[in-house]
């Protein structure tokens, strides 16, 4: 057997070996490390563990991009989980980023967000040659952090739909088995992840869109609390607040060193502390299985959280059963019709960006149902904007009066469907039923602005992730980032690896 070095594990082969070995040297402070820190091998590198290794001149940022590179030419034929990509501007970039934490390491954007150099088409026919003229506000962050994009990931459309299969860029194929969703709306990156393209990825969460592709992908994602990290440009917000931006990750340090460096630390919460470690206290857990709107819940997704639910026992958390403290009909009723409004909003952008009036040529028939959906009810909107802004008390109730800590539920009603299902062609009213009973738990969580995460911890009898999600209240961030490296040390992940890797 050939004996890795640190450096020829970063280097991800020996087919990379005579890359340019040019970059910088600029040390900066070591990040917070943890117990849960990860080894340095192909297979379970992060990228906490790859700055740290650039900055002390073990390897260097243009390794590091090129390697990425190589990485993802070599995969992306299979999972198509790239919108657009940047690699000249990468390579130029390498070794002469900002530097911050993790400066030299490369990454990738999602396609819903702007990152100047990048085209974003927002998953959508219509938006094909837009190039932004200025990074958005979260990645504005990870660009003073030094990190090097090498394009942008696939999103569905608007990031409406839990499948990532928009027309603009194909199908996104889960590296666990290619005839499957990746999820969505982040699916392009959650796939890159998991594929080991890349440490982690640029991540965004309206209703699940980080949670869900992160459990049908077998990766780590944290929804933050509303407010936690940057996500709108002003101080003004949409009516109801319901989207965050993040990032999906294989080690939940990087998730957490991530998060640390981009927090916006305007007193509304503590910064997340410094010397992060384990949870030490034991808590009462809220367990259900159940969807909130009562749809349908696959039998291995069931029988995943149940033994996810005997490992937290065992570990010496208490297991109580959860009864939802709000009406998930109504609920679902209302968010849906929030959403829709989103739908019709886009719609009418993508006409005045690609000047053609709204319909199937310019966006997709999922975002044309949506649409409709609005119109035919728009009257209902300012009862129902004032119904979502009161939730975060009814969601909250429910942790107060069952006395619980945390709440751990499903990600998804199934592991990952087949591709076609929910492709954004398929008629709307079926579309619809597919949809609400995939994406079944995590929006609860993006309006009452809870943090939330999905944690990969099982997999189905045929080989597919099953995301386990555990979610607080608004604020408890730091308490699931403890609770996350309890259950990595527990129950590692990271070397568990998908059919399609690039490691």
């Amino acid at each position: 057997m050939v004996k890795l070095t640190r450096r020829g594990a970063l280097m991800g082969g020996g087919a990379l070996a005579a890359l340019s070995a040019c970059g910088q040297k600029t040390v900066v402070p070591a990040l917070a490390p943890t117990t849960a820190a990860t080894p340095a091998t192909a297979a379970r590198l992060d990228g906490t563990a790859m700055a740290e290794a650039i900055a002390a001149g073990e390897t260097t940022s243009i390794e590091q991009v090129s390697a990425a590179i190589a990485r993802a030419q070599a995969v992306n034929g299979q999972i198509n989980a790239i919108a657009s990509e940047i690699y000249d501007i990468a390579r130029a970039e390498a070794g002469h980023t900002t530097a911050g934490h993790f400066q030299g390491v490369p990454t990738f954007i999602k396609d819903l967000h702007n990152w100047k150099g990048a085209p974003t088409y927002f998953g959508s026919r219509a938006f094909k040659g837009y190039m932004p003229g200025k990074d958005d506000p979260l990645p504005a962050k990870w660009r003073a952090e030094g990190l090097v994009v090498l394009g942008k990931s696939t999103s569905p459309e608007m990031g409406l739909m839990a499948s990532t299969e928009p027309l603009v860029t194909g199908e996104t194929r889960n590296p666990w088995d290619t005839t499957r969703i990746v999820g969505g709306s982040s699916g392009g990156s959650a796939a890159l992840v998991a594929a080991r393209v890349v440490p982690f990825a640029h991540a965004s969460d309206g209703g699940g869109s980080i949670r869900i592709p992160a459990s049908t992908c077998g990766v780590f994602g944290l929804k933050p609390s509303r407010g936690q990290l940057p996500a709108h440009d002003g101080p003004n917000g949409p009516p109801v607040d319901i989207s965050v931006q993040h990032a999906v990750t294989i080690s939940v340090r990087d998730s957490a060193n991530l998060f640390r460096d981009t927090q916006t630390n305007d007193g509304t919460y503590p910064p997340l502390s410094a010397d992060l470690q384990p949870l030490q206290r034991r808590l009462k857990i809220g367990f259900s299985t159940d969807a909130f709107a009562g749809t349908q819940v696959a039998p291995e997704t069931k029988a995943a959280l149940e033994d996810v639910a005997n490992l937290c026992a065992g570990l010496g958390h208490e297991i109580v059963p959860y009864t939802p403290s709000f009406s998930g009909q109504e609920f679902l009723d209302k968010f849906l019709l929030y959403w829709a409004a989103g739908a019709a909003d886009f719609a009418q952008q993508a006409s005045a960006f690609s000047g053609k009036p709204v319909g199937p040529d310019i966006v997709e028939p999922w975002t044309l149902g949506l649409t409709n959906m609005f119109i035919a009810r728009k009257d209902e909107m300012d009862a129902t904007v004032a119904w979502l802004k009161g939730f975060e008390s009814q969601y909250d109730s429910g942790f107060t009066d069952q006395s619980i800590d945390v709440l751990l539920t499903p990600v998804t009603g199934s592991p990952a469907v087949k591709l076609g299902e929910q492709a954004p062609t398929v008629a709307y009213d079926t579309l619809y039923n597919r949809v609400v009973t995939f994406a079944s738990f995590t929006a609860p969580m993006n309006v009452s602005g809870a943090a939330s995460m999905s944690v990969p911890l099982s997999w189905s009898p045929s080989g597919l992730p099953i995301g386990s999600m555990f979610s607080g209240k608004r604020g408890d961030d730091q308490l699931l980032f403890e609770l996350a490296l309890e259950l990595e040390a527990a129950r590692p992940w990271a070397d568990r690896l998908p059919g399609v890797v690039a490691s």
